[in-house]
Parts: structure tokens; sequence; C-alpha cells
């Protein structure tokens, strides 16, 4: 039942990068480097001193940020401590 991974080429930046990747993920893979490419673009736009590694790292930058704060927002350290404390009494009182 497991599908058998297809190539496909990226390009970030003006590069291309070869991949390989399940089917279904094609589509969301493709957005995800739309996205960057029009993150770079955009720095690219405001800096325009910078060259484009600078803007490629303000863009990985940016997503890293972004992803941060949404794993914050997902699994805050606070509540992740009480399940695992919950989950710690749970264990402990199935052993006793």
């Amino acid at each position: 039942m497991s599908e058998e991974l297809k190539g496909m080429v990226v390009n970030i930046a003006g590069r291309s990068y070869p991949i390989k990747v399940m089917p279904e993920d094609r589509e969301s893979i493709q957005q995800v480097v739309d996205d960057i490419n029009d993150k770079i673009k955009d720095f690219q736009l405001t800096y325009i001193n910078k060259d484009k590694q600078d803007c490629l790292a303000m863009a990985l930058l940016t997503y890293a940020v972004d992803f941060h704060k949404s794993q914050q927002t997902l699994f805050p350290p606070e509540k992740l401590r009480e399940k695992v404390d919950h989950l710690e009494s749970m264990i402990d009182t199935f052993l006793k």
C-alpha cells in the first residue's frame, strides 16, 4: 500500500534541485517552493543592495521563526509539562 517516491525538480532562487517526493505531496511542495520564491523576491525588492544569498537566508529565517511560533502555539511548554506530569502520574498509578 505504500506509494513509491517520484522525482521532482524544484527551482528555488534560480537554482534547480531534484528531490524525491510522495506523489500526493507534489502540490503542497510546489506551493511551498512558490511561497519561498515570493518571499525571496520581496526581500530583493526591499533590500536592493543585498545579494540573493542574503535574501534566501532571510526567507529561511522568516519561515523558521513562523514555524517556531506555530509550534509554541500548538505545544506550549507549560501545557506539555502538565501532560507529561499527568502521564507520569497515570503510569505510577498503573505500576503500583
